[in-house]
């Protein structure tokens, strides 16, 4: 079989090409090598798959797979099936429009150097496809969105590129014939043809070495026991950030009329995390230091903010020292459309289209409606780049928060709470905590010390395993970096019932493990009993049970190892009966040794 896994969107974004085929099915399609194709979509997310999976036969009976990644995220949001497909693949194919100059550079800075990780110097093809006919295109016009689509990706640019990855380039202006069939389709099923090849002379130096000892045969070894599989769980940062807005705790900003009349509550870290407006309105930056003088003067026309206490909202969650802020909009229009805009910035996916209607809706005026639209525009833009609305995508924006809120990490700009942990401490926001942690949420807003204190002590962890804890809570990711520190995050975790994280450092000690060679294994001063332990002890059922099969499938390093007689005894039944190798494989390899010398037989296998 030939496996071979293809990355990047080749369409060019416009409104033309949506309807276009990708590069691997019109392959498939049209090559006269190809049949008895099948296809289907991975299920990690319903609606929006992570690849496509293709099936086919190739030269009369050789079995094909394609697993076809259009979007890049997968290597962000799930790094070990990323590297299980580029692990298992005989050629890889990335490709990418030359109309899409943004996408590119994100390719170049983020995407390759994780290729790069991922192959570790293993002698794996690379076909780098630069598609489409260069063209001027119109800029993008998303508040958010830093694309310049005026410019195209060059081909030194697409050159140099394969010379980083030692791939071979090359151009497809369009996805005819000739360039599928003739170009592509003939580079494609070259390297085809040296991976069967490769494969069938290993085959065949395997099938020698069995052939040398003929006779009476040695005892197959049956294979290991397959061991449970940990899937992942689905990310639910954006929902945690928009039910903030929804239940409206730890409120430290409130929006009204000029008439007082009505209340709106928000979060000044959420509004600062996607607004240089807000940085200003707030203080987070001073006017001085204000690239754009538009945006500071939309703020003083737009904006006022006053002291004094809030009336007649009630802010739960917020010390009686941190007073929240009062703000009130001058603009009447804007100001009945700011729950909706709200929902819009809080959301995550910032679907603008969503937003345009529910405005057109509430006020059914074209030209109220546009200038509430141009206000939107003007809050969310970035200075000095090009910030309107049409043709956003949403998966170009939709990592807002996972990027912004990073700024505010362990920093103390707009911090209302602080963690006392090993004589240090560490500045974090509420409004954070309390949306993306449970444990969290009641401690700040319950009948507890700390829902009326700034300085929170913390127990039972390190300073770094707590950092990294807060991190993730900010980010939504988390890169430990060995497997003992996963398993302290994985404690912390498990101490403020943050299941997601939980989860994803069982996965990071469980593919650590199973990287790990045998000799490694045995010399290693890491302690698997231990991890059992404490995986018990912290109701990590899934990690516990698989780090038994691990003992049991490895049975013949940990035998040998002290920490083995730690073992409960219904952990060390467990072992004995699911042990690899087994006991009767074991005797039947005797019985076999002494066969063979009993015959006066050297056997090369032995």
């Amino acid at each position: 079989s030939v496996n071979i896994v293809a990355f990047g969107n080749e369409r060019d974004g416009f409104p033309e090409d949506s309807q276009q085929p990708s590069l691997i099915w019109s392959y498939l399609r049209r090559s006269a090598l190809i049949s008895q194709i099948d296809s289907s979509l991975s299920a990690s997310h319903v609606g929006n798959p992570v690849f496509t999976e293709y099936q086919a036969c190739i030269f009369g009976n050789v079995r094909l797979v394609i697993h076809d990644c259009p979007v890049w995220d997968i290597f962000d949001s799930d790094w070990y099936t990323s590297c299980r497909l580029i692990g298992g693949a005989d050629i890889i194919v990335i490709k990418y429009s030359v109309n899409e100059k943004t996408s590119f550079q994100e390719l170049k800075d983020n995407y390759v150097p994780m290729v790069k990780k991922a192959l570790n110097h293993c002698s794996v093809p690379v076909i780098i496809s630069a598609i489409g006919a260069r063209k001027n295109g119109v800029p993008c016009t998303c508040p958010l969105c830093t694309s310049d689509r005026r410019s195209c990706v060059t081909t030194s640019e697409g050159v140099q590129l394969a010379k980083d990855l030692g791939a071979t380039y090359l151009e497809l202006h369009t996805l005819n014939d000739f360039y599928i069939q003739k170009y592509f389709g003939g580079v494609l099923e070259y390297f085809m043809i040296q991976s069967l090849n490769q494969k069938s002379c290993e085959k065949m130096k395997k099938r020698k070495k069995t052939q040398k000892c003929h006779r009476v045969q040695p005892p197959q070894l049956e294979q290991p026991e397959k061991m449970p599989i940990l899937k992942g769980e689905a990310s639910h940062y954006n929902a945690d950030l928009h039910n903030l807005l929804c239940c409206c705790q730890c409120a430290d900003v409130a929006f009204y009329p000029e008439d007082l009349s009505s209340v709106v509550e928000a979060h000044k870290i959420i509004l600062c995390s996607v607004s240089h407006l807000f940085m200003l309105l707030f203080g987070v930056k001073s006017p001085s230091s204000a690239h754009d003088t538009s945006t500071v003067q939309l703020a003083q026309s737009l904006f006022a903010v006053e002291t004094g206490e809030p009336f007649p909202s009630s802010h739960r969650g917020v010390p009686p020292c941190v007073p929240p802020v009062r703000v009130v909009v001058k603009d009447s229009v804007f100001c009945s459309c700011l729950p909706d805009i709200l929902h819009f910035i809080y959301s995550g996916a910032l679907q603008w289209e969503r937003l345009e209607e529910d405005i057109k809706k509430k006020l059914k005026d074209p030209d109220k409606t546009e200038h509430v639209l141009e206000k939107v525009k003007c809050i969310l833009k970035t200075p000095g780049k090009l910030n309107t609305v049409k043709d956003c995508k949403s998966h170009q924006i939709k990592q807002l928060y996972n990027t912004s809120l990073r700024l505010f990490f362990n920093t103390p700009v707009l911090a209302d709470v602080i963690f006392k942990i090993q004589g240090t401490t560490v500045p974090a926001h509420r409004a954070v905590l309390v949306a993306r942690c449970e444990v969290m949420a009641a401690m700040f807003n319950g009948n507890y010390l700390e829902a009326n204190s700034i300085l929170v002590p913390v127990y039972g962890v390190s300073k770094d395993t707590f950092l990294s804890f807060l991190e993730y809570l900010y980010t939504d990711s988390c890169c430990p970096a060995s497997i003992l520190q996963a398993m302290s995050l994985l404690i912390c975790a498990e101490m403020y019932q943050v299941m997601r994280l939980q989860h994803i450092c069982e996965l990071y000690i469980i593919t650590q493990l199973q990287s790990m060679p045998s000799r490694e294994l045995a010399s290693t001063s890491l302690s698997i009993v231990s991890l059992l332990k404490k995986a018990k002890f912290h109701n990590s059922d899934c990690l516990s049970t698989w780090l038994l099969h691990f003992i049991a499938t490895n049975y013949l390093i940990f035998s040998r190892k002290p920490e083995f007689q730690e073992l409960s005894v219904e952990e060390r039944n467990f072992v004995e009966r699911h042990r690899w190798p087994s006991n009767l494989y074991l005797k039947q390899l005797a019985d076999y040794r002494n066969y063979i010398h009993s015959q006066k037989c050297h056997c090369t296998v032995m």
